[in-house]
């Protein structure tokens, strides 16, 4: 006789779970969401939350891991709804940091599909639009291949960024004048003159990949063969890309230029309010 995988009791001839207790745990997991989802988004008191979900997971057959996991999830969504507008207000940054430390998680368990690194960026970009820099400027652990300017802060470093160039490339296209003459099945000789005339193909070439840092004056980039910075206020364009940023020096024969690999949402709009302060 197989015994339910829920109650542990017998469940008959080849079974492994009751229908009634798998109702009861499919329905436990989804309340013990709903009451963290809840709290996170109504500033409901954590510690009441967090005996009722425990009353629940006991009464219901969830696991420990399977209630921090429901836990995390409600995280992330709640996460989602505060950033539905685009927009992390102070008193939705202080929900995240009460249920971190209520609960105790560490950052990374909170970053464990980029909820709590969405958290940061949209707090940052808050702050840069209402014209300070963050409290807490970005640490790096080690010497930055950067030299920053009196009064210039890092805001945030990108790693691994592939830095790509418009390149212009020369190409000679042509065609034949004259008539086509069968000489054999399958075989044609063309006579007539051939002429042709140079065109110029616009093409993004890989440069090289390196470290991205922007801060409150500059974006600069460090590889091993290219190291430059671009002023805040000579960049004539930016354009935002899923996985980077286009950006387009204000000077004479300035190339475009893509930054590849990186947060593009994040990038543009950082740079966009740090023009503006």
């Amino acid at each position: 006789m197989g015994k339910c995988i829920y109650c542990g009791e017998s469940a008959g001839f080849l079974r492994s779970k009751h229908k009634a207790c798998e109702q009861k745990y499919i329905k436990g997991k989804s309340g013990i969401y709903n009451l963290v989802l809840q709290a996170i988004t109504t500033s409901a008191d954590f510690n009441d939350v967090n005996q009722q979900a425990g009353r629940v997971a006991a009464e219901t057959f969830v696991g420990g891991e399977e209630v921090t996991d429901l836990y995390l999830t409600a995280f992330e969504n709640a996460v989602e709804q505060f950033l539905d507008d685009g927009i992390l207000s102070k008193a939705e940054e202080h929900q995240v940091a009460s249920f971190q430390k209520a609960f105790d998680f560490t950052q990374q368990e909170l970053d464990r599909r980029g909820a709590f690194d969405r958290v940061v960026k949209a707090s940052i970009i808050r702050d840069i639009a209402e014209g300070h820099l963050p409290e807490n400027p970005m640490q790096v652990q080690g010497a930055l291949p950067f030299n920053l300017l009196k009064s210039e802060s890092l805001v945030w470093l990108f790693q691994d960024v592939e830095l790509m160039e418009q390149t212009t490339r020369r190409e000679f296209q042509g065609a034949h004048q004259g008539v086509s003459v069968r000489v054999a099945k399958g075989l044609y000789y063309r006579t007539g003159s051939f002429k042709g005339r140079p065109v110029h193909v616009q093409e993004m070439k890989y440069i090289d990949t390196g470290l991205m840092g922007i801060t409150n004056k500059h974006v600069y980039f460090a590889s091993a063969s290219k190291n430059f910075r671009v002023r805040l206020n000579r960049i004539m364009k930016t354009e935002p890309y899923e996985d980077g940023i286009g950006l387009q020096k204000d000077t004479a024969n300035a190339k475009p230029q893509v930054y590849k690999g990186l947060d593009g949402w994040f990038a543009y709009n950082l740079i966009q309010n740090l023009m503006q302060m």
